[in-house]
C-alpha cells in the first residue's frame, strides 16, 4: 500500500491521465477531503479514499485511475 502519510494540505491531486482532480483540504480517516474552493470541485467539498492513491510525489497526489473516473465516483461532502 502507498505510504499517504505525506499528504499535505494545498497538494494538488491529479488522476492517472495526469489531469486535475482538485486540492487536499485534508485527510480524514480513510478519505482525502478536496478543497472547496477549486473549480475543478464546482466549489463544494469532495471526499476521495486514500485506496485510490497511486503515489505521493513532489506537490502532488497521483490517483490509480483518471480525473473522469474520479470525478464520477466521489462523494459530496455535506
Amino acid at each position: 500500500m502507498t505510504d499517504t502519510t505525506a499528504i499535505r494540505e494545498h497538494m494538488e491531486v491529479i488522476g492517472s491521465d495526469d489531469k486535475h482532480v482538485g486540492r487536499v483540504d485534508h485527510v480524514l480517516g480513510t478519505d482525502i477531503e478536496l478543497a472547496k474552493l477549486d473549480i475543478a470541485g464546482g466549489f463544494k467539498h469532495h471526499l476521495i479514499p486514500l485506496s485510490w492513491v497511486d503515489f505521493v510525489e513532489d506537490d502532488k497526489v497521483k490517483l490509480n485511475l483518471t480525473a473522469d473516473a474520479a470525478k464520477a465516483a466521489w462523494r459530496e461532502k455535506h
